[in-house]
This record gives structure tokens, C-alpha cells and sequence, in this order.
């Protein structure tokens, strides 16, 4: 089997887009699928493309054993409507150069990552011309989410637009995934031929033998991942003195908030927050494993979004203290490894992690069953065996 995954971001960028992609990519490859990777010049999260990437057109290079081919894209991480939209164009223009590449690997399947949704135009005109297998696989749903973030109005023609070709390309496609139950009934619902869950999930075994939770009397709860204000970390800083709870809490990453953040402990050092800059991937076991808990907050729900910090939590047997709503949430509260709490809510977050250091029993039941979760549930490796198996079959 032959596939070349199109995607605008990618390794050695970090994200969950990016850990995802790259573990069904190598996982796909040990399963002795030839795998091949079309991306953007890396450059997220700070909107710059990395140095050593500068100043190219294209270029190719091998990681973990499968070829990259990389071609500029207008990098940007601003707010503004006119740079987000060119970011996302260029890339879908510049991948159309990838074309006579594509022609002579006669691939079984041409998997796009959406969004941006661009792309999927780009993707299926590639697959059309190289006689391959279009797959969607969608891990935001746009223009919805954007509508729902109050980016973009619903009734106007750029939205409606954009709507017609989201159809079209569920349509076009051979199969679609999505990352979450949410995703993949609203992809079914309008018009794709057949859906496929793929999860983020997580690979169980990048958290074995490492045992580092803390013996010392002061609770942990740790922080790791994206500093924006789709997180509100920083207003979680503000409302919470995690001092007076008994507890100390860690933060690990970066964004636009973190500014604020360190500010905001500067100024209250006795709150009992500490902040520790990035973590890499290979990293976040260990640090994950420091503490007893772990946060993932989001301000606003986003329809089909589930935080894919939710499925290392899970590995690192971490109970969770979720606050927002959505699909995360009833993972969370379904598989009973954490208490919930609305979003913007940091009366109950206090009271659930009060409820949280004073019943150590049932926060060792709850992990367990995080422990369980990853293990049998959420498990990646098994995930992208099943998702090899159904591509197989498609090929029969």
C-alpha cells in the first residue's frame, strides 16, 4: 500500500495535529505501508519559518525513515483575517507543484489533512491527476468552528461559500476521518460516503518506566500544552490561589498568553504557581509524571474539538480537572478519570480540586482508570492498526 499524506504542518513542529499525524505516519510505515509526507516550511507556533529552513522553495529531507517534501508557505500566526487567509492559500497553491511527484508514485490513497480546508481543494484536484484514493481526514471542523468563534458570520458569502466546499469534498472523498465522535456524525450528516473515527489517542508504552510521582505532602497539578487565549490559563492564574488549596500548580508551554502568565506570577509569588517554558514531546512523560493531576481548560467549546491532552493524561494516569464542555468533557466524565466544571468556572474548578486533594482514594480509582483508558480504549498504536486494516480492505 501507498500513501502521501498533504498536510500544512508537521514535524518538528509540536502540536496535536503534528503528534498525531506523525505517530499514524510511522505507526503506517511499520505496518510495511510506503509512507510519504507533503508539508509547509515549519513554523508554527511562532509564525516564522524555523532558520534552518529559510529562505527555500522546496526542499526534501527523511524522517524516522519516510521522505518530506516541503514547500514555502506565507507563514504567519496573526489575528487578522488578510494574513491567516494567505498562510492557508499559499500553502494550497504551493502543494500543486508536488504533482509530477505524486504521478510517479501511483499512490493507493491521498490523505489531506483539513484545515486548512483549501488544501482539500488542492488535494483533490492532486488525487484526480495522479489517480489516487482522496481521504479527508478532518480535524477541525471549518467554516463551522470559525462561525462559532465569531471569526467569520454565518450568512455571508465567504462562510457559504467555504460551505460548498466543504460538502463537495466530503463527497469527492473515498472515506473521511475525523478526530472525534462529534466530527465524524456532522461529516456523515453532509454528504462524505463513508466516515471514520480516528482519534488522537496515545501510545502507552512512551510512558512506561518512568516513575517520578512525588513523595513530598504538596499536590501537584500541572499545566502542559498551548498558551492561548482559547485556554485562559492566564485568567485561571488570576481567579486561583493554588497555595491556600494545598497544592502547587505547573505550567509548561507557550503562546500568547504567556507573557501575562509570567507576569502574573511575578507579581503573586505566593499563589503557588510556578511556570517552566516548553517541554518537548519526548519530554512530557516524565513531566507529566511529576504531578498528581493535570488541567485542561478551554474558555469557549468548539464543536468536534476534543483536547488531545485528555489521551496523555489518560497514559500518564493523571486524573483530570476539565473545565469547559463538549465531547472532552463527557469523555471525562463517562470514563470517570476526572471531575468537570463549565467553562469559565473557577469556583467549581477550586471546589472539585479541594474535593480532589481530600479524596486520595478516589483519585487513585481514577487512575487507574486513566491507566485503563489509554491502555485499552484510546490506544493509538491499536488504532492505527485498525485504521490499516479498514484501508486494506478498501483496496480489495
Amino acid at each position: 500500500m501507498k500513501i502521501t499524506l498533504i498536510t500544512q504542518y508537521y514535524k518538528p513542529e509540536m502540536g496535536a495535529p503534528q503528534n498525531r499525524l506523525y505517530e499514524m505516519c510511522v505507526g503506517l510505515q511499520k505496518l510495511g505501508v510506503d509512507v510519504s509526507i507533503i508539508t509547509g516550511m515549519p513554523n508554527y507556533p511562532t509564525g516564522r519559518i524555523f532558520d534552518e529552513y529559510k529562505g527555500k522553495f522546496k526542499c526534501v529531507e527523511t524522517l524516522d525513515g519516510i521522505e518530506v517534501k516541503r514547500y514555502w508557505l506565507y507563514a504567519s500566526n496573526a489575528k487578522k483575517a488578510i494574513p491567516r487567509i494567505w498562510n492557508m492559500i499559499s500553502f494550497s497553491v504551493m502543494v500543486l507543484f508536488s504533482l509530477p511527484y505524486l504521478r510517479k508514485r501511483h499512490n493507493d490513497f491521498i490523505i489531506v489533512e483539513s484545515p486548512p480546508l483549501t488544501l482539500g481543494e488542492s488535494g483533490l484536484i492532486l488525487a484526480k491527476l495522479s489517480h489516487s484514493r482522496l481521504v479527508m481526514n478532518i480535524s477541525d471542523l471549518w467554516p463551522l468552528s470559525a462561525r462559532e468563534l465569531g471569526a467569520m458570520s454565518g450568512d455571508g458569502l465567504a462562510y457559504k461559500t467555504l460551505e460548498k466546499l466543504e460538502h463537495h469534498l466530503y463527497k469527492k472523498s473515498v472515506f473521511c476521518m475525523g478526530q472525534s465522535q462529534e466530527i465524524v456524525d456532522y461529516i456523515k450528516d453532509h454528504g462524505a460516503k463513508e466516515v471514520y473515527l480516528f482519534r488522537n489517542g496515545v501510545d502507552p508504552t512512551r510512558f512506561d518506566g518512568i516513575d517520578v510521582r512525588p513523595k513530598e505532602e504538596k499536590v501537584k497539578l500541572v499545566y502542559a500544552g498551548l498558551l492561548g487565549f482559547a485556554q485562559g490559563i492566564a485568567d485561571i492564574c488570576k481567579s486561583v490561589n493554588f497555595a491556600d488549596l494545598g497544592m502547587e500548580f505547573h505550567i509548561y508551554g507557550a503562546g500568547g498568553e504567556q507573557a501575562e502568565i509570567e507576569s502574573i506570577i511575578a507579581e503573586n509569588p505566593n499563589k503557588g504557581i510556578y511556570y517552566h517554558g516548553v517541554v518537548s514531546r519526548q519530554e512530557l512523560p516524565s513531566k507529566l509524571k511529576e504531578a498528581n493531576m493535570t488541567l485542561i481548560p478551554l474558555v469557549k467549546s468548539i464543536f468536534g474539538a476534543v483536547p488531545s491532552k485528555i489521551y496523555e493524561s489518560m497514559a500518564a494516569g493523571l486524573p483530570i480537572m476539565f473545565v469547559g464542555e463538549g465531547e472532552g468533557a463527557r469523555i471525562v466524565e463517562e470514563n470517570k478519570i476526572g471531575l468537570v466544571a463549565h467553562s469559565k468556572d473557577y469556583k467549581a474548578l477550586k471546589e472539585n480540586i479541594k474535593y480532589a486533594v481530600t479524596h486520595p482514594e478516589e483519585m487513585k480509582m481514577m487512575s487507574e482508570n486513566c491507566k485503563d483508558c489509554a491502555q485499552n480504549k484510546f490506544n493509538r498504536p491499536k488504532q492505527v492498526k485498525s485504521l490499516f486494516d479498514f484501508m486494506n480492505n478498501k483496496l480489495n
